[in-house]
Protein backbone atom coordinates (compact mmCIF):
# COMPACT_ATOMS: atom_id res chain seq x y z
CA UNK A 1 0.00 0.00 0.00
CA UNK A 2 1.41 3.39 -0.89
CA UNK A 3 0.15 6.44 0.70
CA UNK A 4 -0.32 9.60 -1.22
CA UNK A 5 1.00 12.54 0.36
CA UNK A 6 -1.44 15.45 0.83
CA UNK A 7 -1.77 18.37 -1.90
CA UNK A 8 -0.47 21.17 0.16
CA UNK A 9 -2.74 23.67 -2.44
CA UNK A 10 -5.97 21.48 -1.11
CA UNK A 11 -4.61 21.43 2.38
CA UNK A 12 -4.35 25.54 2.21
CA UNK A 13 -7.88 25.92 0.68
CA UNK A 14 -9.50 23.38 2.93
CA UNK A 15 -8.14 25.58 6.32
CA UNK A 16 -9.12 28.89 4.26
CA UNK A 17 -12.77 27.61 3.89
CA UNK A 18 -12.91 26.50 7.16
CA UNK A 19 -11.36 29.34 9.32
CA UNK A 20 -14.13 31.79 6.75
CA UNK A 21 -16.79 29.62 8.06
CA UNK A 22 -15.74 29.67 11.85
CA UNK A 23 -15.39 33.24 12.32
CA UNK A 24 -18.06 35.72 12.44
CA UNK A 25 -16.23 37.66 9.56
CA UNK A 26 -19.94 39.53 8.96
CA UNK A 27 -20.40 40.50 12.47
CA UNK A 28 -21.32 43.92 12.68
CA UNK A 29 -18.93 46.30 14.45
CA UNK A 30 -21.34 47.23 17.27
CA UNK A 31 -21.04 43.98 17.90
CA UNK A 32 -17.51 43.48 17.82
CA UNK A 33 -16.75 46.13 20.20
CA UNK A 34 -19.62 45.47 23.21
CA UNK A 35 -19.01 44.39 26.72
CA UNK A 36 -15.80 42.53 27.70
CA UNK A 37 -12.70 42.63 25.78
CA UNK A 38 -9.74 40.79 26.01
CA UNK A 39 -8.31 41.74 22.78
CA UNK A 40 -9.94 44.36 20.08
CA UNK A 41 -11.78 41.66 17.92
CA UNK A 42 -11.93 43.98 14.64
CA UNK A 43 -8.69 44.13 14.31
CA UNK A 44 -7.81 40.64 15.01
CA UNK A 45 -10.73 39.59 11.79
CA UNK A 46 -9.62 42.64 9.92
CA UNK A 47 -5.49 40.79 9.94
CA UNK A 48 -6.94 37.62 9.63
CA UNK A 49 -9.49 38.27 6.98
CA UNK A 50 -6.19 40.12 5.52
CA UNK A 51 -4.02 36.99 5.76
CA UNK A 52 -6.60 34.91 4.30
CA UNK A 53 -7.05 36.95 1.23
CA UNK A 54 -3.19 37.22 0.65
CA UNK A 55 -3.26 33.63 0.34
CA UNK A 56 -6.15 33.20 -2.10
CA UNK A 57 -4.48 35.21 -4.11
CA UNK A 58 -1.16 33.49 -4.11
CA UNK A 59 -3.40 30.37 -4.57
CA UNK A 60 -5.14 31.65 -7.62
CA UNK A 61 -1.52 32.91 -8.89
CA UNK A 62 -0.70 29.50 -8.37
CA UNK A 63 1.78 29.48 -5.57
CA UNK A 64 2.28 26.50 -3.48
CA UNK A 65 2.14 26.48 0.40
CA UNK A 66 4.70 25.07 2.01
CA UNK A 67 3.79 22.78 5.13
CA UNK A 68 5.20 25.91 7.54
CA UNK A 69 2.89 28.42 6.14
CA UNK A 70 0.05 26.15 6.11
CA UNK A 71 0.61 25.98 10.24
CA UNK A 72 1.55 29.43 10.57
CA UNK A 73 -2.01 30.02 9.55
CA UNK A 74 -3.56 27.38 11.34
CA UNK A 75 -2.03 28.74 14.57
CA UNK A 76 -2.73 32.57 14.39
CA UNK A 77 -6.43 31.20 13.33
CA UNK A 78 -6.75 29.09 16.52
CA UNK A 79 -5.56 32.15 18.55
CA UNK A 80 -7.57 34.35 16.90
CA UNK A 81 -10.61 31.95 17.61
CA UNK A 82 -9.57 31.60 21.44
CA UNK A 83 -9.45 35.28 21.91
CA UNK A 84 -13.16 35.59 20.25
CA UNK A 85 -14.27 32.75 22.25
CA UNK A 86 -13.28 34.55 25.43
CA UNK A 87 -15.02 37.65 24.46
CA UNK A 88 -18.18 35.64 23.72
CA UNK A 89 -18.34 36.43 20.04
CA UNK A 90 -18.38 32.78 18.31
CA UNK A 91 -20.30 29.59 19.05
CA UNK A 92 -18.43 26.68 20.47
CA UNK A 93 -18.24 24.06 17.84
Amino acid sequence: MSSKKPDRTIAMRQLIQQVRVAMPFDLPEANLCSGKCNGCSQKLLDYLDTELEDWEYRLREGEVPNFGEIQRIAKTSKKIYRVLDRNGLVDDV
